[in-house]
């Protein structure tokens, strides 16, 4: 096991670790009169109920939950080998041990005590059967990429095989896992919800157990999912770990836009929001109870390959010279955005600033290599976004300026919710530029590169395809460390940017805000907010 991670969190994680325990008290029972003041703060106190802002999920169950609001459910309904320190470091959860020699051959140890809710054990079967059901080429479960380095995957998926050959039972608490070939990073990315376990009757009906789980973390789900409007959890008292579940309930309130949820917020009916509309941030950002962190958020223009008028990257990459980003920053997001000039988060090893020779604004560059393509000859460009989200301001900044510096027409396309956008964007049916965003599911360089422009890639929406990216990807996860991988996954780096399949826009300031009723808010540079770890103050 690893000391430490190629992965540079501290400033952003000690910042966490002071704003958790400053906002409130010291955790005693009672509360205590601030010197001088004559005020009581409140006392900290386990219970109560957490009103949290959601956006409607497209999953609860963790083979087939890749979008946030879906994971920011199934973190607390699920838990899995591996989870993220507060420097987004991994460590050990459930995993008693995870070992190899050579970096192919893992044997993981499942602790023992651990229960789903409905009283299966967790142990051995519950990882393989969990991880045969997301790679089984007839589930299409949306987190079957993250098996592909498992032996046996492409036969699973060319087949319909309902085992991977890979997996193997050791006992009832240890199984071998055999990779197609070495990585070194199989322990960090573990963390990752799509490898949590899944319970054997949740299997036999995948639709009902997305409606009314059974997981196994900390959390267990009341009633069932009431789409569009909301979710409660409450404690799973069989839970052996302390602090994971503070809050007795935990109670999502599901709104299909960031502006009703936020004068929700005001009006004192929830809690903690983990994001804030553009138009509210100045504001947000002068109220104590709120967190404002450099951020890991990657927000992208897609340009979809399938569309023939992106196939030459003069095009894609004149579009992108074209785009001024710091004005739209300033003016929409009051400077809370960073310009991306590369594929991989600062706070990141493998970081190079200025990697995206494209990312800049020259105007004349871009008009000169439109014209060297035979212009723009995709008529008005449709700009396309989920609704709800506050993503009209930027998109039409966006437009205006390819409309100024390119003489390209645009309208925006910006009337679906999040699940219904998101199943869009699987079907390859955008029919014009689309926004996505993407944050890190473990920490390693490889997670801004492989599942958004790897072939086969879950979140490779722009349907990037190129060999030569793939095969750098092999030789990184195959490096003897994670250091020596970086050099490989920044050659990958550098033939998406020449590529320009999307288009880098900015990376967003982690901005969330809570109210009064919460005593210590938890932040986690990969889990981000950790809801059940909050504490509500007592009256």
């Amino acid at each position: 096991m690893r000391e430490s991670p190629p992965f540079k969190l501290a400033a952003s994680a000690a910042a966490v670790a002071l704003l958790a325990t400053a906002c409130g008290g010291d955790g005693d029972d009672e509360g205590t009169a601030e010197e001088g003041t004559g005020e009581e703060t409140p006392a900290v106190a386990e219970g109560g109920t957490l009103r949290i802002y959601s956006s409607e999920p497209a999953f609860l169950v963790p083979t087939a939950a890749d979008d946030q609001p879906s994971i920011l459910v199934v973190r607390q309904l699920y838990s899995g080998l591996v989870d993220y320190n507060e420097e987004g470091q991994p460590v050990l959860d459930l995993a008693e041990s995870i070992e190899s020699e050579d970096n192919q051959t893992w044997t993981i140890k499942v602790k023992d005590g651990y229960t789903f809710h409905n009283g299966e054990p967790v142990d051995a079967d519950a990882f393989i059967r969990a991880w045969n059901y997301a790679a089984d080429g007839d589930n299409a479960q949306n987190n079957a990429y993250f098996m592909s380095r498992i032996v046996g995957i492409d036969e699973a998926q060319e087949t319909g095989a309902d085992e991977l050959s890979g997996l193997s039972k050791v006992d009832d608490m240890t199984f071998q896992v055999e990779l197609k070939e070495p990585f070194v990073g199989l322990e960090a990315i573990l963390g990752y919800s799509g490898f949590f376990p899944v319970a054997e009757e949740c299997l036999a009906d995948f639709d009902v157990c997305n409606e009314t789980p059974i997981g196994n973390g900390p959390y267990q789900i009341e009633g069932e999912w009431q789409h569009n409007v909301g979710i409660t959890l409450t404690r799973f008292e069989d839970y052996p770990d302390e602090g994971q579940s503070n809050p007795d309930t935990l109670e999502y309130q599901i709104f299909t836009d960031v502006d009703a949820g936020y004068a929700a917020y005001q009006a004192g009916e929830i809690d903690v929001m983990y994001t804030v509309p553009p138009a509210r941030i100045a504001e947000v950002t002068q109220l104590e109870t709120h967190l404002q962190l450099p951020g890991d958020s990657f927000t992208y223009v897609g340009l979809p390959l399938y569309l023939p008028q992106f196939e030459d990257e003069r095009v894609r990459q004149a579009i992108s010279l074209a785009i001024d980003r710091q004005p739209i920053i300033d003016a929409v997001f009051d400077g809370t955005r960073t310009p991306a000039t590369g594929l991989v988060s600062p706070n990141f090893d493998g970081y190079r600033e200025g990697a995206c020779e494209f990312c800049t604004y020259d105007p004349e560059r871009a008009q000169q290599l439109l014209e060297e393509a035979g212009g723009w000859q995709g008529g008005t460009l449709k700009l396309e976004a989920n609704a709800g989200a506050g993503h009209e301001d930027w998109l039409q900044a966006v437009g205006d300026q390819l409309r100024e510096n390119l003489g390209i027409d645009y309208e925006l396309a910006i009337n679906l919710d999040f699940p219904e956008y998101l199943a869009r964007s699987d079907a390859d049916e955008f029919e014009g530029a689309f926004r996505l965003g993407w944050g890190p599911d473990y920490p390693v360089m490889e997670t801004y590169l492989a599942p958004l422009y790897g072939t086969g890639g879950s979140s490779n929406n722009a349907n990037y395809d190129n060999p030569e990216f793939d095969d750098l990807i092999r030789q990184g996860d195959s490096a003897a460390s994670l250091e020596e991988a970086i050099p490989f996954y920044q050659q990958a780096e550098d033939l998406v940017l020449a590529d320009m399949p999307v288009v880098p826009m900015w990376w967003a300031d982690e901005i969330a805000v809570w109210s009064d009723n919460i005593e210590n808010f938890v932040w986690n540079p990969i889990n981000e907010p950790e809801y059940g770890q909050m504490v509500m103050a007592s009256e």
